[in-house]
């Protein structure tokens, strides 16, 4: 009983100090483009128009009516589903940052500062900022749940 309780003593601390190092050998930026592949202008714009997207807004606040008085600014809470072979087509983070979760699928990004595609697997937050010019596509046969906080100016920007 006395070496069996040694044995666990001995055990544990170990076992707890390889599932720690398990679990920060995986990549820290989980959906972000590696720094070596990070290159400006390396993917052109592309013309494709949205298929299969449903875009729902869940809710807004106008920001100009807050306490942080920002003009003509919308801060939007939106639900993306994205049917496989669906396209979320170009568009810029110039004027409007965004944070994106995915909830269920996996999606591929194509960004114009990264020379290979981004893939985003379910529980990934995006963080998408000025300097980001994107689309994305669903390769999977499962649909993709995406949730989009962004901070709007354009009201009349129906699809991004």
């Amino acid at each position: 009983m006395t070496t069996n309780l040694k044995l666990s003593y001995t055990i544990w601390p170990a076992l707890a100090l390889a599932c720690a190092f398990a679990l920060t050998a995986q990549p820290a930026f989980a959906g972000e483009c590696p720094a070596d592949k990070m290159k400006p202008n390396a993917r052109q714009m592309v013309d494709y128009k949205p298929v299969g997207v449903t875009d729902v807004t869940l809710g807004s606040i106008d920001l100009e009516k807050q306490p942080a008085n920002i003009k003509d600014r919308e801060l939007r809470f939106r639900k993306l589903t994205i049917e496989p072979g669906g396209i979320v087509p170009w568009h810029s983070h110039d004027d409007r940052p965004a944070l994106i979760f995915v909830q269920q699928g996996e999606i591929v990004e194509y960004a114009s500062n990264c020379v290979d595609p981004i893939v985003h697997k379910a529980g990934d937050i995006r963080p998408e900022v000025s300097g980001t010019s994107h689309w994305w596509k669903n390769l999977g046969k499962e649909t993709v749940i995406l949730y989009v906080g962004d901070v709007r100016k354009d009201q009349h920007d129906h699809n991004m």
